[in-house]
C-alpha cells in the first residue's frame, strides 16, 4: 500500500503538476541523487563488505587480545586449545600404557606364563630328586645293614661283595644328595624368578594406572580451563561514529588498465588513544548490463610513511595505525590498479576503520562507508581530476568527477545491509522519474550543465 502510494504520487506530481517540477528545479539541482546503477551496486555489495569487515575485525580483535593476555601472563585460547590437544595427547598415550601394562601383568600372573611353567618343572625335579636321594640313602642303609649282618662263616667272596654294596650305594647317595642340592637350587630360582616378574609387572602397572589417573586428571583440567575460557563472553567491541575514515582522489570514471593513487584519511575523534587502528578497505564492482563481479580485476596496494607500497592482505586492510591520538590523524597512500580485460562496471569503494586498545576494548565505524565510481573499458577517455571526498557517513554522492561517500546505514557493528523494501521503492521512484524525465533534464541542463542525465538509471553523470 505504501509503495502504491508513492508511486501514485510521483506519477500525479510528474503528469498533472509539471509546474511543481520546473518550480522545485533548484531544490531538485543541488539534491544528490541515492538511485543511480552504482548505489545500488553499493547497496547490494554493502552486505558482504560488512560480512568480511566482521571477519576481518573479529580475526585481529583475537590475534591482539590473545596477545595482550601473553603479555599479562594469561593463557590465550590458542595456548589453551594446544595445552588441551597435549593433554589430549598424554592422556590417550597414558591409556595405551596402562593397557598394555594391565596385559603384561595378567601374563605374568597367568599359570601358563614361561615362568610359571618353569618354576613347575623345576619343583618337579627337586622333587624327583629328593625321592631318588630317600631312595639312594635306603639302599646304603640296607647295603651297610646286609654288610653288618654278614655270619662270621662268610666267605671272603660274600664280605667283598656286599662291602662293593655298601661302597656302591654310598657313592649313589652322595650323587642323589648333589643332584637334590642342585635341584632345590634350581626350584627356588625358579621360585624367586617367578615371583620377581609377577611383583615387577604388578608394579608396572600399578605405576602405569597412577599415570594415567594423573593424565586423566590433567586432561580434565586442560579441558575445563579452555571450556571456561570459551564460556567468558568476549568485550563487545563498540559503535564508534567518532572514528571516521575519508577517501579522496578517487575519480568518478577509472579506466581499465589505469592506476589511480588515492589517499585514506582515518580521524581519532575520540577523547582518548586509540593503541591499533585497522583501515579497511574494499573495492567491489559488478559488470554493467549484468552480474559478474569483477573484483578480480581491481588490485590495491597501500604505503604509509613508515611503509613502502605493498599489496593489500585478504583481510582488507591497509595495515595499521599505531596509537592514534585523540583528535589526531592518519593518512594512508593507496593505488588501484585495475586490469586492462577489465569490462566496463559500476564500481563501489567500501572504507571504514576498526580499532583494538591494549585494555581490550574494541570498536569501530558503525557502518562502512562506500564511494562509487565506473570503471571504463580499456582506451575510454579519463576523467578529469578528482576533488575530495567529503567526510565519511555523509549519506551523498555527487554526479560530478569527484566521488562522495553513498548513503551509509546505522545500527550496531555488522549489522548492516540494505532494506528488503529497497528494489520496490528503486522501482517505484524509476516509474516516476520515467514519466517526468523531459522536464527534469530541461530545466536541469539550463541550471547544472555537469549533469547530463538525471533520468537515467544505467550511468552516472558526468561533465559534459
Amino acid at each position: 500500500m505504501t509503495i502504491r502510494r508513492i508511486l501514485a504520487t510521483a506519477v500525479a506530481a510528474a503528469v498533472t503538476t509539471p509546474a511543481v517540477l520546473l518550480c522545485a528545479t533548484p531544490a531538485l539541482a543541488d539534491a544528490k541523487p541515492t538511485t543511480s546503477a552504482t548505489s545500488a551496486t553499493a547497496e547490494a555489495g554493502r552486505p558482504h563488505a560488512d560480512e568480511l569487515r566482521a571477519d576481518t575485525r573479529a580475526d585481529k580483535v583475537r590475534s591482539g587480545r590473545d596477545a595482550g593476555k601473553q603479555r599479562a601472563g594469561t593463557p590465550s585460547i590458542e595456548e589453551l586449545e594446544k595445552a588441551a590437544a597435549q593433554a589430549q595427547k598424554a592422556y590417550d598415550a597414558a591409556v595405551a600404557a596402562e593397557n598394555t601394562a594391565r596385559e603384561a601383568m595378567e601374563a605374568a600372573l597367568s599359570k601358563d606364563s614361561p615362568l610359571a611353567v618353569a618354576e613347575r618343572a623345576a619343583a618337579k625335579d627337586a622333587a624327583d630328586a629328593a625321592i631318588a636321594r630317600t631312595n639312594a640313602d635306603k639302599t646304603l642303609a640296607d647295603a651297610e645293614a646286609a654288610l653288618a649282618a654278614l655270619p662270621e662263616t662268610a666267605t671272603a667272596e660274600e664280605r667283598a661283595a656286599a662291602e662293593k654294596a655298601v661302597a656302591d650305594a654310598k657313592t649313589a647317595a652322595q650323587a642323589a644328595a648333589t643332584a637334590k642340592i642342585a635341584a632345590d637350587e634350581k626350584a627356588a630360582k625358579a621360585v624367586t624368578a617367578l615371583n620377581d616378574a609377577r611383583v615387577a609387572s604388578v608394579q608396572e602397572w600399578s605405576k602405569a594406572n597412577q599415570a594415567l589417573k594423573d593424565a586423566k586428571k590433567a586432561k580434565e583440567a586442560a579441558d575445563k580451563a579452555l571450556a571456561d575460557a570459551l564460556e567468558v563472553e568476549p568485550v563487545p567491541c563498540d559503535a564508534e561514529n567518532r572514528l571516521t575514515t575519508t577517501l579522496t582522489g578517487l575519480p568518478a570514471k577509472v579506466v581499465a588498465g589505469s592506476t589511480v593513487d588515492l589517499k585514506l584519511r582515518v580521524t581519532n575523534g575520540t577523547d582518548r588513544t586509540l593503541d591499533e587502528v585497522w583501515p579497511y578497505v574494499y573495492f567491489h564492482g559488478v559488470e554493467k548490463g549484468g552480474y559478474e563481479p569483477i573484483d578480480d580485476y581491481m588490485h590495491l596496494q597501500w604505503s604509509s610513511s613508515v611503509q613502502d607500497w605493498t599489496d593489500a592482505g585478504e583481510d582488507y586492510t591497509a595495515g595499521v595505525v599505531t596509537s592514534l591520538k585523540a583528535g589526531g590523524a592518519a593518512e594512508i597512500k593507496l593505488r588501484l590498479k585495475v586490469d586492462a580485460e577489465a569490462p566496463a562496471a559500476a564500481g563501489v569503494a567500501f572504507i571504514a576503520a576498526d580499532y583494538l586498545n591494549n585494555d581490550g576494548s574494541c570498536g569501530g565505524s558503525p557502518d562502512v562507508d562506500a564511494y562509487d565510481f565506473e570503471v571504463a573499458a580499456a582506451g575510454s577517455s579519463p576523467a578529469p581530476s578528482s576533488t575530495s571526498g567529503t567526510a565519511g557517513g555523509t549519506g551523498t554522492q555527487t554526479q560530478t568527477t569527484s566521488t562522495q561517500p553513498l548513503s551509509t546505514t546505522t545500527g550496531t557493528l555488522a549489522n548492516t545491509g540494505s532494506s528488503s523494501a529497497l528494489p520496490q521503492l528503486a522501482g517505484a521512484a524509476g516509474a516516476a522519474m520515467a514519466l517526468g524525465a523531459g522536464a527534469v533534464i530541461l530545466v536541469r541542463r539550463r541550471q547544472t550543465p555537469a549533469v547530463v542525465s538525471a533520468g537515467s538509471a544505467g550511468s552516472r553523470g558526468s561533465a559534459s
